[in-house]
């Protein structure tokens, strides 16, 4: 009887093995920027073949069991709990800086943390229920303060966060969205994501995460993507992406790299889960150098290695002939991209100021572009003093398909988003005036005399083969109260209280005794 049970779970597990596969590939991309910094992508992707989001009208029930062996279970587990189609989450610590980098190889690089959901619609409990339930889930997964992206920073701006993969169409789907500027990744939040690593940090890849470098790095990033696609299956996305700077060493002359000095350790030996180990090298096109060792394959402008054959320790290393020259007018004269954005909000006092964003087109034809602006209600717009010039000059045709959601004070933020049509080689202002909201004290951060930190904008071009551009956070400056008084207050009273205590406490305390003041008589001396 015992054999036969056990025949048959072996059947089932073998059955289900056959139906679902699970593929692990791992890519490392190299792009050296004409600026003399390197920008390093770590994709590390787990495909869960033939898998398929749970369906949200059964949430209530008991759940399938769920067998991993590649797939990161903990992450599994929170997705199917939660009905959750697709997923992005990231976290980011500096300014990306387009002009000089480029669009980098995962769009997003908001200041902070950025977390958007596509989830499913039709169960018990509501999407915003469920919705919470994700945020802090994953706020517990990666130990990063994703619980404070609550109502009063999530918004649905589904015209500029379309789905990157497939939905179920036989379920409605709900987007959700929030960002948190004040958020930075850091070491605690690097652990939890190697352990969603089938080879951990112990081989391939993933050997090259050292906290040490990645986070002593001018830029970088951590993300986590889920996607459905409806002929493979579930997709996991692990992404860390770093921007060094080889001159940083005064003493340094060349903007030579290797994987010894980016990341401060070699690749010693392969990941045996992983079907696929690849570098990808992009090769500058306006300066003599060396690659080192010979790479697998070599096209004009790119290399390829295969890490799992070569032999070990893999260090791959690029040096250049001259010395870098800094001021070279052809490297620095035209931006990488296509399209260069500025934002700055002026403030005229602690009550009201003007938002401003420049975008400078630099190719000859037309660009047209989404401007999105999910604003926390404590900035409120003045819609109707939205304004736009072309080259200093009133320009009316710039706007179309404006959509404005007032926020609703502590309660929703607000959604402001609008097609801009950019002339060929211009510069186009756009200006509204804004609201400062006056706080309750207990509304303040603990470091409320420095400000608070307003989500960047998004610019989404239409015409461009490119992705979302995020500009720069704003710190913006609020009618602060006089926080030293309350503390003067508690200061004095405490001591008031304190005095008032002791001598009462004193007196209840001490034992009284009599004491008496007369000299003892002195012993008599006879004398013979």
């Amino acid at each position: 009887m015992l054999l036969s049970r056990l025949a048959t779970v072996f059947a089932a597990v073998t059955l289900c093995r056959a139906q679902i596969s699970e593929y692990f590939d791992e890519k490392l991309t190299v792009t050296p920027l004409k600026d003399g910094k390197v920008a390093s992508t770590l994709a590390f992707t787990t495909l869960l073949k033939n898998a398929s989001p749970r369906n949200v009208e059964r949430l209530h029930d008991d759940d399938d069991s769920q067998h991993y062996t590649l797939f990161p279970l903990a992450l599994g587990q929170i997705l199917r709990e939660y009905g959750v189609t697709e997923m992005h989450l990231t976290l980011n610590a500096g300014k990306w800086n387009y002009d000089s980098w480029g669009h980098p190889v995962e769009p997003g690089v908001g200041t902070g943390a950025e977390l958007w959901a596509w989830i499913g619609d039709g169960a018990l409990s509501t999407v915003d229920a469920r919705w919470k339930g994700l945020r802090n889930a994953l706020a517990g997964l990666f130990c990063s303060s994703l619980g404070a992206l609550d109502e009063l920073r999530t918004t649905s701006p589904t015209e500029v966060f379309q789905p990157e993969g497939s939905l179920p169409s036989s379920t409605p789907h709900q987007l959700r969205h929030a960002s948190h500027p004040s958020e930075h990744v850091c070491t605690e939040n690097l652990t939890p994501f190697v352990k969603l690593l089938p080879c951990k940090a112990s081989a391939g890849l993933a050997t090259l995460l050292n906290p040490h470098r990645l986070f002593d790095a001018n830029w970088h990033g951590m993300g986590v993507h889920v996607l459905w696609h409806e002929d493979e299956g579930v997709e996991v996305r692990l992404t860390f992406q770093t921007v060094s700077d080889p001159l940083r060493n005064y003493q340094a002359r060349k903007q030579d790299w290797s994987f010894e000095s980016l990341f401060g350790r070699k690749v010693e030996r392969a990941c045996p889960a992983a079907r696929s180990s690849i570098v990808e090298v992009s090769l500058p096109q306006d300066s003599p150098y060396n690659l080192s060792p010979e790479p697998t394959l070599a096209e004009k402008d790119v290399a390829w290695f295969d890490i799992q054959p070569a032999s070990k320790p893999v260090d791959i290393s690029m040096s250049y002939m001259p010395d870098f020259n800094p001021g070279l007018a052809a490297r620095l004269a035209k931006p990488s991209t296509p399209l260069s954005v500025q934002r700055t909000l002026k403030e005229s006092s602690q009550a009201h100021g003007q938002l401003s964003v420049v975008l400078k087109n630099h190719e000859s034809y037309p660009i047209q572009a989404v401007y999105l602006e999910t604003m926390p209600w404590i900035v409120q717009f003045y819609l109707h003093t939205l304004t736009a010039t072309l080259d200093g000059h009133p320009y009316t045709s710039a706007f179309s398909n404006l959509s404005y959601i007032p926020a609703v004070p502590h309660s929703r933020p607000s959604t402001f988003h609008v097609l801009l049509s950019i002339p060929a080689n211009s510069t186009l202002k756009v200006t509204m005036d804004v609201t400062k909201a006056f706080l309750r004290y207990t509304e303040h951060p603990p470091d409320a005399q420095r400000g608070w930190d307003l989500p960047p904008a998004i610019i989404a071009p239409l015409n461009l083969d490119t992705n979302r551009m995020y500009t720069p956070t704003l710190l913006v400056d609020l009618a602060t109260p006089d926080f030293s008084m309350p503390y003067n207050v508690i200061i004095f009273t405490c001591t008031l209280l304190a005095f008032l205590f002791g001598n009462v406490f004193n007196l209840l305390t001490r034992k009284f005794v009599v004491v008496s003041l007369k000299p003892a008589p002195s012993s008599t001396i006879k004398e013979d």
